[in-house]
C-alpha cells in the first residue's frame, strides 16, 4: 500500500473522537436504564424504550469505528432524535443538542470523512 492510500483509509480524528462519545454514551445510558427495569413492569416502563436508545448509539459508535456508511447516518438521526426531545425540555437542553447535532453532521459528512466512509465501502 503507498503512502497516499494509506493517509485516505486513516480514521479522521473527528470520527474517532465521535465514535468514542457515541460508545460512552450507549454504554453508560444502557447500563443505567437496565438497572432501573423490573420485568413486572415492562409494559408500562418507558425505561426499556431509552436502554434500547442507548443501544442504537451503542451501535452507531462500534461502526463508526468499522467506517460503516449507514452508521454515520444513524449516529446523525440519534441526536436529531434528541434535539426533537429537548423541544419539550428546557430551552438549555435544545440548544446544546441542536449544536451538538451541527458539529455531528458538520465533522461525520466533511470531505475526509467521505472519502473515510467511501473508501471502506
Amino acid at each position: 500500500m503507498d503512502e497516499g492510500s494509506r493517509i485516505l483509509n486513516q480514521r479522521p480524528i473527528a470520527v474517532t473522537v465521535i465514535a468514542c462519545l457515541y460508545l460512552i454514551t450507549g454504554a453508560v445510558s444502557t447500563a443505567y436504564h437496565l438497572s432501573q427495569f423490573k420485568a413486572q413492569q415492562a409494559l408500562a416502563y418507558d425505561g426499556l424504550w431509552a436502554a434500547l436508545v442507548g443501544l442504537l448509539a451503542l451501535l452507531a459508535g462500534v461502526y463508526l469505528f468499522r467506517a460503516a456508511n449507514w452508521a454515520r447516518w444513524l449516529a446523525v438521526v440519534w441526536i436529531a432524535f434528541h434535539v426533537i426531545l429537548s423541544a419539550f425540555h428546557s430551552f438549555p437542553q435544545l440548544v446544546f443538542h441542536s449544536l451538538l447535532c451541527a458539529a455531528f453532521a458538520y465533522f461525520l459528512f466533511r470531505p475526509r470523512a467521505n472519502e473515510f466512509f467511501n473508501a471502506a465501502g
